[in-house]
């Protein structure tokens, strides 16, 4: 059965929605394309107060969408080349997102190999970029509604995953919280699933 999380699970702590992400299906639907996979990896950031947020700085033209409603896409260019997709969390006006880093296609596989030819399926979504890329999701589906019909992300009822948990990667600060989060079994993840120093299973 698959039901679309509501903007209430959004509304939520940032590390309580990272970590419940993990096994749910993020779906996405074009005119002519339907693109499904299941989140295996995200990471945490939470707030002014950490130095590896977008938030860090305050408000911004850029980071304005962390400081509005949860449940929606935030979606930044980086590196001159890289899309990322973010989910906005926590009450209005508490700037934090969980950040997609890795998962498991479901549907919609062949566009994504046509996006991305020489990646190995099982790791066709691995990495930020790597999920933007495959889905075909860039700047221009910023700000988008997670409860609409466009982008959103379903519980399909499936057992919650081992969860994992590490550093963040790519940072330079923060990088003392264990804010990445890890389905410990998939073979999806973007680094090594030996970085992981805690374990933590669901119930």
């Amino acid at each position: 059965m698959k039901k679309k999380l509501t903007r209430s699970f959004y509304a939520r702590p940032t590390l309580e929605v990272a970590r419940d992400l993990l096994g749910k299906y993020i779906v996405y639907r074009t005119p002519s394309e339907l693109f499904a996979a299941r989140i295996v990896e995200v990471e945490a950031y939470v707030g002014e107060q950490d130095p590896a947020c977008h938030a860090a700085p305050g408000p911004t033209p850029r980071n304005q969408i962390m400081y509005g409603s949860p449940g929606f896409a935030y979606i930044y260019f980086i590196y001159g080349m890289y899309h990322c997709l973010n989910f906005v969390t926590e009450p209005k006006g508490h700037p934090a997102a969980v950040l997609l880093r890795a998962a498991e296609p479901d549907e919609g596989i062949p566009s994504m190999i046509e996006r991305a030819p020489r990646s190995p399926h099982r790791t066709i979504l691995s990495g930020p970029g790597k999920f933007c890329r495959a889905f075909g999701l860039t700047v221009k589906q910023n700000g988008l509604d997670l409860t609409g019909p466009t982008l959103f992300v379903e519980d399909r009822g499936e057992a919650s995953p081992e969860i994992a948990q590490s550093p963040r990667i790519g940072i330079k600060n923060g990088v003392e919280h264990l804010w990445r989060f890890i389905d410990r079994n998939s073979e999806a993840v973007s680094c090594p699933r030996t970085m992981a120093r805690r374990t933590y299973v669901r119930t």
